[in-house]
């Protein structure tokens, strides 16, 4: 069983089980978390799509942890006019377990 999920602006596609990373939440490690907007939902043959949401499906996860992801470097060139420009990005991330799909 798999579903869809919406958060930070983002979709992702989860199962019971595993761990993702998604957009920062203000919760704190340890504590569970509900994902209320489920964009659809599979089991095995079977798919339900939401118009745009599934009204009473849930997400239940555990929080994990915080942390950032690798550096993105950005690096903007003019050639010729001695132009150059260096900077970076790191975004944060919180890790969550996908407890139950329901």
């Amino acid at each position: 069983m798999y579903a869809v999920i919406k958060t930070g602006g983002k979709q992702y596609r989860v199962a019971a089980g595993e761990a993702i990373k998604v957009e920062s939440l203000g919760a704190e490690p340890g504590s569970e978390i509900v994902f209320e907007e489920v964009l659809a939902v599979g089991d095995g043959g079977e798919l339900r799509l939401g118009t745009p949401r599934l009204d009473g499906v849930t997400v239940r996860a555990t929080v994990v942890g915080h942390g950032r992801h690798p550096k993105v470097t950005i690096f903007k060139m003019r050639r010729r006019k001695h132009f150059q420009h260096h900077a970076g990005h790191r975004q944060n991330y919180t890790e969550v377990r996908i407890d139950a799909i329901g």
